[in-house]
Parts: structure tokens; sequence; C-alpha cells
């Protein structure tokens, strides 16, 4: 056990991940917008609601973790002791329990979504360092946010909320792939980065006339911070993963102004706020 203390506060943020936070909430963004957005309200509890589902999320990750952990990566909270277990199975289960209420209370369609979402968050964390396709989970989990906020808004979800769910799961799976291979041994698979480019894909499949140009511009930028980011897999000396990762995880932000590219420049600045408060947020709290 470590002996080293650390505030309680900097414990818990280490433990949700939350520099993460900024991606979920532009998930959030773009899934209402694709549904004919609507009441800023639906928009502000969507978010809340989204937030505390992902921090519970991560707690429950460490808790379910906590054997492994102790034995393969002792510096998190629980191994290290800086926080006792029990404490993070009652958090954990409160804010995953506490935030999708308020979900269930947007309407039939948002409820049962986002208990799909909060199962395939139970499943990864209870499965992920047992099972070899566990991305496939996580890229559920962000497929379920997307479309919980699509369902949330006014139109409600369509076609393009779909395949933008689609794209968006395709994005996690190639990223988690990759954040695999930090924690086991072995050499990294490469064929899942392909899916990294799969919402380039569709942005040129669905934007044409006056988004074309748009979407063309989104694309570039968020082609060029993937090959920046998986630099750290090929342009090194040593592989560094963790790098990667956390580079590919603030373009998630970046994947969700793409599906977007159509919205005016102003509201655009929200989505690379997100990108730029991940990257801030990184500085202080491990995304991983």
């Amino acid at each position: 056990m470590s002996t080293e203390s650390q505030p309680l506060l900097r414990t818990l943020l280490v433990l949700g991940r939350v520099s993460n936070l900024p991606t979920v909430w532009t998930n959030c963004l773009a899934g209402w917008v694709l549904g004919g957005d609507g009441e800023l309200n639906r928009l502000l509890i969507l978010c809340a609601g989204a937030s505390a589902m992902y921090i519970g999320g991560m707690y429950l990750n460490d808790a379910f973790d906590v054997a492994w952990d102790h034995a393969h990566k002792n510096d998190r909270p629980i191994p290290s002791g800086h926080i006792p277990e029990r404490p993070v199975w009652i958090l954990g289960w409160l804010l995953l329990l506490g935030g999708l209420a308020p979900i269930c209370m947007m309407g039939e369609r948002p409820a049962l979504l986002g208990i799909q979402l909060g199962v395939c968050i139970l499943a990864y964390d209870a499965l992920h360092k047992r099972i070899s396709w566990s991305p496939f989970l996580m890229a559920g989990c962000r497929f379920y946010l997307l479309l919980v906020a699509a369902s949330a808004a006014s139109d409600g979800i369509n076609g393009l909320a779909i395949w933008m769910a689609v794209v968006l799961g395709a994005y996690i799976l190639g990223l988690s792939y990759v954040a695999k291979a930090e924690s086991l041994p072995g050499p990294l698979q490469y064929w899942p980065l392909i899916f990294l480019a799969s919402p380039i894909a569709l942005a040129f499949l669905v934007n044409d006339e006056e988004f074309r140009r748009d979407g063309l511009l989104v694309s570039a930028i968020l082609g060029l911070w993937i090959i920046r980011s998986l630099r750290n897999l090929f342009w090194t000396k040593d592989k560094k993963i963790g790098k990667a990762v956390c580079g590919l995880l603030a373009g998630i932000c970046l994947v969700d102004l793409l599906a977007v590219a159509f919205v005016p420049p102003m509201f655009a600045g929200l989505f690379i706020a997100g990108f730029l408060l991940s990257l801030l947020f990184q500085r202080y709290v491990p995304a991983t």
C-alpha cells in the first residue's frame, strides 16, 4: 500500500477519468443536433445524466478490476491505497443509476436506450479484462449514448443519427483496440486502425453541394489529428501507446464536429472547445 497521501478530490477525478468528459458532452451535443435539437434544458439534463453515468461506469470499472490492478497496475487508486474498494462500488452504482434516472424521465425512447446504455457499460466493466472482443462493448456504449441524445431531441432518431452512431462506434472500436494493447502482452494489432477513418468515409458519402466544403475541412482536421496521434505508434523508437490513445480520445470531439459540420461556425466552436478542454484536462488527470 502506498504511503504517499493524495487529496480525495484528485483520487475521485482519477477514478472517474474526468478528462474524457468533454467527449461525452460533444457526443450529447452532436446527437441532439442530429435529432433536431430542441429545448436547451433537455440538453443540459442529458449532459448531466450522461456525465454521471460515465463517471459511475469508470468507478465500477476500477471496482471490477481491483484484483487485476493489484497484480498488474498497482498505481490505480484502490490498490495504491488512496481509497478503499467499498466506497468505489457504492459511488459507482449511485452515479450510474443517478445519471440514468433523469434520462429515463425524458421519455420512453430515451429511457429504453438509456437502459441499454447502462447495460452496455456494466457489461464492459465486468468483462473487458476477460474477453478479447471487449472493444465492441466500449463501441456500443458510445453508439447508445449518441442515440440517447438524438432520441431526446425534438425530432428524434433519424437515418443520419443512426449512421453517425455506427461510425462513432467504429472509431471507438479502433481506439479501444489500441488502448487494450497498453495493458495486455503481445504485439499491437494494426488492422482495427482502419476503423478510425470511418467518420471521414461517412462524411464523404453524405455531404454534398453546400455542405461538402465544410465536411472536407473538418475531415482534413480530423485526419491530420489521427495521424498526429498515431505517430506515437509508428514514428517513435518505442511505441507510446498511452499518448496515442489520449490523442485519439480527444479526437472524439472532432468526430462529433464532423457529424454536424453544417452548423454555424460559432456553434462549431463548442466542439473545438470540447477538444481543447479534453487536451487540457489530460495534463492533470490521466485519460486512461
